[in-house]
């Protein structure tokens, strides 16, 4: 910390030289208007099979709500901002496509290792007490980095901004600290009347501006849904078979996006940003450990991983993958063995297309 700087001004040079694109402050209290929202969208069922949105839901309604001693809170986002076009693989149905943010390593683990420096910067330079967050926290951190003025929720409901796009990671730290509160960002005036990110959804699962159904998100049903794809939104996924990138690609605020900002550790791995469906449906559990070592997708384990690019190969039209999809019609997991008759089905149906064409 230098003579004569501010203590915010002094976090927030340390922030970013580990690594943070964006850095606001606010009080902890500033965001509990998202509370109202966040009960409203439970109470619709939105939240699907995540019970555990409700189970901690009020501490969820306001950072008081989980420390009251908390005085401010401090945002913080780091770059994922990919160099090539995430939709580009949506012409090679051969291929699994993954989202951009897990293509790299664990951002779970690349956040909070920095947080923690932060912390103790912090620490360091004014004593206080502090705690940190990241994603699997019950801390709603897209209206806090709003309100700390880093960006502002979009009509997908995540955070854009300016000067970064939609490509960030966010993590937050609450703190006993009053800290000089940042302007807020307009929740929604820099969207205008655009509509790119709603109208890009493959399977509809926008209500309106700021309101998702997850049960109908790809990215709900191939991470968080652990029994069967439902039927009727199994064409509309195509090869997806981690994730969606599709209503953050299509946002023009991501032409800002400098890839050059994003964290090395998010760097792509090849065998993830362009991973064969034939040698991911060829997995066992150990293979799949292997592959996704140090990898957010490797919480969601083979079976669903199986699963997922059964759905894929279904979809691909390639009959190169029955072999692949046959393996899996014994499978004891139910999930698994209708997934594959479903997937050959399609198969056999594309194939007899091409024979009467």
């Amino acid at each position: 910390m230098h003579r004569g700087q501010s203590l915010e001004e002094a976090i927030r040079d340390e922030a970013a030289r580990l690594g943070f694109v964006a850095c606001g402050f606010a009080r902890a209290d500033a965001a509990d208007a998202a509370g109202i929202d966040l009960k409203r969208w439970l109470e619709a069922g939105h939240h699907g099979t995540m019970g555990w949105m409700e189970e901690r839901a009020h501490h969820r309604v306001s950072p008081l709500a989980l420390w009251p001693d908390a005085k401010s809170a401090i945002a913080l986002a780091m770059s994922y901002a990919p160099a090539s076009d995430p939709l580009a693989l949506a012409e090679h149905p051969e291929l699994g496509r993954i989202s951009v943010y897990a293509q790299g390593g664990d951002y779970h683990k690349t956040v909070k290792k920095a947080l923690k420096a932060l912390a103790r910067f912090i620490v360091d330079a004014a004593p206080s007490e502090l705690k940190v967050f990241v994603d699997t926290a019950p801390v709603m951190e897209k209206p806090l980095a709003q309100v700390a003025g880093i960006g502002w929720q979009g009509k997908h409901t995540n955070l854009v901004s300016r000067e970064h796009g939609s490509w960030l990671f966010l993590g937050v730290i609450l703190t006993s600290l009053e800290l000089e509160p940042d302007p807020p960002a307009d929740h929604g005036q820099h969207c205008g009347s655009c509509t790119r990110c709603l109208d890009a959804c493959p399977t509809h699962a926008f209500v309106g501006p700021h309101r998702i159904d997850a049960r109908r998100c790809i990215s709900y049903l191939t991470i968080e849904h652990d029994g069967p794809i439902p039927r009727e939104l199994r064409a509309t996924m195509g090869n997806r078979i981690y994730g969606c990138d599709d209503c953050l690609a299509v946002c023009p605020w991501n032409r800002f996006a400098d890839a050059a900002a994003a964290n090395r550790a998010f760097l792509p791995r090849a065998e993830l940003a362009t991973p064969r469906v034939a040698d991911l449906l060829a997995l066992d559990d150990a293979s799949f450990r292997e592959m996704f070592a140090g990898s957010p997708i490797k919480r969601i384990g083979v079976k669903r991983m199986i699963r997922n690019c059964l759905i894929a190969a279904g979809n691909s039209g390639d009959t190169s993958l029955v072999a692949s999809v046959e393996r899996h019609l014994s499978d004891p997991d139910s999930v698994i063995a209708e997934a594959a008759e479903w997937a050959l089905a399609q198969l056999v149906y594309s194939s007899a297309e091409m024979q009467v064409a």
